[in-house]
Formats: structure tokens, sequence, C-alpha cells
């Protein structure tokens, strides 16, 4: 219960300084050109509680995920449609601007963050830890079958000498489907193959079979499950398993797989003294795939340099992360169309409020990273060309610039309605996908 509590918390700071700073861009984009506001909401609804400054009613109402910014004569059916002062009676550029206010201020919210965070705490991987070695290749997946072994080194990708594991992985995670060329040095000896990462059905993105080769540690011990009962830690650093050294996350989940039940031996180190522990799996659906579990997340134990920037390189670094991270959504966004990436991937309130819980209790700066990342999740979603969203607006007024006429009324309210029928559709969507990964079937 407490956890939910958390989980509900956080997700009202993180979406509630996502939405004051969206709503601002149009608030001052339509001061800026003198159109009348009446209200600025945080939350839609009936009004809970605010106060009326000038002309404007600024409130909080009931249902807290969402805001808006009304302005005077904002549709044609508004009775201060004739008003010069009203949203329509400005000229169409205007208007666009306004529209594009919102999810501008979105970007710079995440260019923000971003910054500010590196100035203070800038994370970055060893050179080690970021060459893609190769620790484990899962048998009869994509890799196995392009030839791909244990302590192979990936020196391209694509064409791009010396990829980074960022590279690799963000090439597998929306590479379904299609081939990837890569160059492979093996003892020495370089070769050519080619990887068609398959569409997994259990994460709904791209897996090639595959993990990277380094140091294994726990980053999540499962309250309850048998990791945890038999005294093993978040931390701890996984050394073997049934005598078998682990140098990856996947062959620790497939050791524990294939136990059959039995009691595998975990030898492991905790702040630099080494112990050893019996642990029984337990067989569960819990993922949806039913399947031998000892309730441990594996993750690589990383040497991570920490060190802070300078305002102009921590600004480069972040416009870096911030396109690195648009280009990804837009390939998501691209590859779900294409059937490559399934559409269940997408998480609705529920999934974003366990995300915004479990990075503020990581700290600031997970918590920091999240809402750049949603800010910037936020501003593309709003300009995708689907009616009623800030996209749909902006298209509209393009047409009409394009046309040098206004759309009949009737197209417009049609226009409107389906884009708030896909809008009601597609929140029904992502609310249903966070149920179900909570309970899956069988």
């Amino acid at each position: 219960m407490f956890d939910w509590v958390w989980y509900l918390l956080s997700l009202l700071v993180l979406i509630g300084v996502m939405i004051m700073i969206h709503e601002l861009g149009h608030f001052w984009a339509a001061r800026y050109f003198d159109v009348k506001v009446e209200a600025f909401s945080f939350g839609f609804g009936p009004r809970l509680f605010g106060f009326r400054r000038g002309e404007t009613d600024y409130r909080v109402s009931a249902i807290f995920f969402g805001g808006y910014v009304k302005m005077a004569g904002e549709q044609v059916t508004d009775e201060h449609v004739d008003d010069p002062r009203s949203f329509l009676a400005k000229p169409r550029w205007q208007r666009l601007i306004i529209a594009f206010a919102g999810p501008f201020m979105n970007v710079v919210l995440a260019v923000s963050l971003l910054t500010g965070l590196f100035m203070a705490r800038f994370e970055k991987l060893s050179d080690a830890d970021m060459k893609p070695l190769i620790g484990h290749v899962a048998a009869d997946s994509a890799a196995a079958k392009a030839g791909i072994q244990d302590g192979d080194l990936i020196v391209m990708l694509e064409g791009k000498s010396k990829p980074t594991w960022e590279d690799v992985d963000e090439a597998e995670f929306a590479g379904a489907k299609r081939p990837l060329h890569l160059v492979i040095n093996r003892n020495g000896t370089t070769f050519a193959t080619t990887v068609t990462p398959v569409l997994s059905d259990a994460m709904g993105w791209g897996y090639a079979g595959w993990d990277g080769r380094g140091e294994i540690q726990l980053g999540l011990v499962e309250p309850g499950l048998p990791a945890e009962k038999a005294g093993l830690k978040k931390g701890d650093t996984i050394l073997s398993i049934d005598g078998e050294a682990i140098h990856s996350r996947l062959r620790l989940k497939e050791i524990t797989k294939s136990s059959g039940g039995k009691p595998v031996l975990v030898e492991y180190s905790r702040r630099g003294q080494k112990a050893s522990v019996s642990v029984q799996p337990v067989w569960t659906n819990k993922d949806g795939t039913p399947c031998w579990m000892i309730g441990v997340l594996p993750e690589p134990k990383l040497d991570i340099q920490v060190t802070r920037l300078s305002l102009p390189a921590a600004f480069r670094e972040s416009i870096h992360e911030n396109v690195r991270n648009g280009m990804m959504i837009i390939q998501v966004l691209e590859r779900m169309v294409q059937r490559r990436m399934s559409a269940k991937n997408l998480s609705g309130p529920i999934g974003l409020a366990e995300m915004s819980g479990a990075a503020a209790k990581e700290g600031l700066s997970p918590f920091l990273v999240l809402m750049a990342a949603v800010s910037l999740n936020l501003a593309i979603f709003n300009l995708l060309p689907i009616p009623i969203l800030d996209g749909g607006t902006i298209l509209m007024l393009l047409v009409e610039m394009t046309m040098r006429r206004d759309l009949s009324m009737k197209v417009k309210e049609n226009v409107f309605k389906a884009g708030f029928v896909f809008i009601m559709v597609l929140m029904a969507f992502v609310i249903f996908n966070d149920i179900s990964r909570h309970f899956p079937p069988g």
C-alpha cells in the first residue's frame, strides 16, 4: 500500500512539472499575442479550488492527469469568437506559434534538466564497459544462427566502426526483422556476418540473443522469493552458479530457468567477502512466461566515472542525449506502425507511476533523468498530427495557410471528434497494457 502512495505522489510531481511547463508555453505565447486567457487549469473536470487574477481563472481541477489553457474564442462555437482578442481572431501564424509553444517548452525542460544535472553530476562509463564484447549467446537465437560466439567483439555495426554497447542495444531494440550487418573480431581474425533480430513476444522489441561480457551484480532481489530467503541482497556480485563462472545476465537466467527445480549453488561476493548459498528455484508465471526462477534482476557491474561538466559542455551533452532519445522515440513509433515492435510497450498512468516511484527511490538524479525523458516524449507525442493534440492543430493551420481559407466548420468538428475517439481508445489501450503486466494471462 505504501508503495502505491509513493508511486502516486511521485507521478503527481512528475506530471505536475511537465504539465505546468507545457501549459505555460501556451499561456505565455497567448499573452504575448494579446489573446484573452479565460482559464489556466492543472487537471481536467470540475474546478476544485484556485484564484482569479485579472481576467484569468487559475484553477486546480478534479482529474489531475492533464491540464489546459482556455482561450477566448478557441472554438468556432465559443461566445467570444467575434472578440478581436479571441484565439480565432488572430492571424494563423500567431495561432500556430501558440500551439507549438507547449511542446517547445517541454523540449526546453528536457534540455534544461539534463544540463543542470550534468553540471552537478555527469556519469560516464569506462571504455571497457562500452566495448561490445559478447559474454554469452543463447542457443538457437538469431546471434547463434549468425555464427557469433562467446568472446567475440563487434568491431563494426551497420558501417560504423568501433560501436559501443549503446549503439548495439539501440540497433537490436529497434531492429526486429531487419538484418544488422556486423564485422566480428574473434581472436585477432575478423569476418562479416548478418544478424536479424526477432520480435520478442515477451519483451515486445527486437531480440538477437546475445549479451555483454563483464561482472554481474544483483540490481533487484524480489521480496518473498527464494533468493531473498537464501540471504542474497541487492548489490551482490555473482561469481558462479553450480561452479560455472558467470559473465553475463543472459547466462544467469538460463541456468535458473533450466534448473528443473533443483537447488542451484550461488557463489557471490559482498563488500569483498566471498560466500556461497544454495537457492531453491520456484515455478512461476509472474512475467507471463512460466519458468523456474529465484527472484533476482541481474545487471552489469559497471565502472562509472563521476565528474562535473561546465555549462557549455553540459549543454552540448544534454542536446546530444535529447537528440538521441528523440530519434529513438521516433524509431519506436515507426517500428510500431511497421509491426516490427509491439504496441504493448506503450505505458499508461499506472506504468508511469511505477517508473516515477522507482526512479524517485533511487534518488534525485534518476528522477530528473526520467522527467527529462518523459517531457521529451510528451513533446513528440503532442506534435503528432492527431486532431485534438497540438500537432493536429498545427497541421490544420498549415493546411488553411496553404489553401488561404478556413476549413468548413463541419470538417473541423468531424476531425475533432475523430481525434477525441482516437485519444480515448489509446488511453484505454495503454491502461489495459499496464493492467496486463500485473495480471498476465495463464
